[in-house]
């Protein structure tokens, strides 16, 4: 059935297939990654608590590699300056940031544009296949009129359906994987603050004791 109204779409259907083949692969794409991104900050940070105010530096690092993220990457990459100044903690921290941040936000923006190209196309497809339903109609038998605009007005509206169902499934992964995206932003932010903090408490009460 659907190799069918692919066919009734005329040419337009061509381009709305091509979004949808590139709409699914970075989708799954994404998803994939992000799944993989994805951390228990509130757990990590538990387990990363307890082995930074007790000292326990390095044993805070092999936890962040045990379960490797960009979020325990970056807090791995300031645990490394520990001995360092707050500073030197932050900058390390910043630039692990640099590196990891882009590759959490890779290519999701694309799916909103996809979706947006999609109905475009979708409107493209209705418009030329309305323009030659009326145009073929025109000095042509009468008993003939009917069959060949219908033809062309079911492929135009076949045009518009798929243009608008991409669309939809487009705007709607961006939507989901934009959401999860955040999360882990909003996840890293917390986790640096929070060891950063850590470090910060764990040399000042060291000092005291001192």
């Amino acid at each position: 059935m659907i190799a069918e109204a692919f066919e009734k779409g005329g040419w337009g259907m061509w381009p709305i297939l091509i979004l949808l083949a590139i709409t699914v692969v970075i989708s799954i794409d994404r998803a994939l990654y992000l799944a993989k991104a994805k951390v228990d900050v509130d757990k990590l940070m538990s387990l990363l608590k307890s082995q930074i105010v007790s000292g326990n530096v390095r044993g805070a690092i092999n936890t962040c590699d045990a379960t490797p993220s960009p979020l325990t990457r970056i807090i791995a990459a300031g645990l490394r300056k520990a001995g360092g100044t707050d500073h030197d903690i932050q900058q390390a921290m910043d630039e692990e940031a640099l590196r990891e941040l882009p590759r959490i936000e890779k290519r999701t923006g694309y799916l909103a544009m996809l979706g947006n190209l999609a109905t475009l196309a979708g409107l493209l497809g209705t418009i030329t296949g309305l323009i030659r339903a009326f145009a073929g109609v025109a000095g042509v038998d009468p008993s003939m009129k009917a069959t060949m605009l219908s033809r062309g007005i079911s492929e135009a509206m076949t045009c518009t359906a798929f243009g608008l169902g991409t669309g939809i499934l487009g705007l709607a992964a961006y939507a989901v994987l934009n959401g999860r995206t955040q999360a882990i932003l909003d996840g890293i932010n917390q986790g640096s603050v929070e060891s950063l903090n850590l470090v910060v408490a764990g040399r000042t009460d060291g000092a005291q004791q001192a």
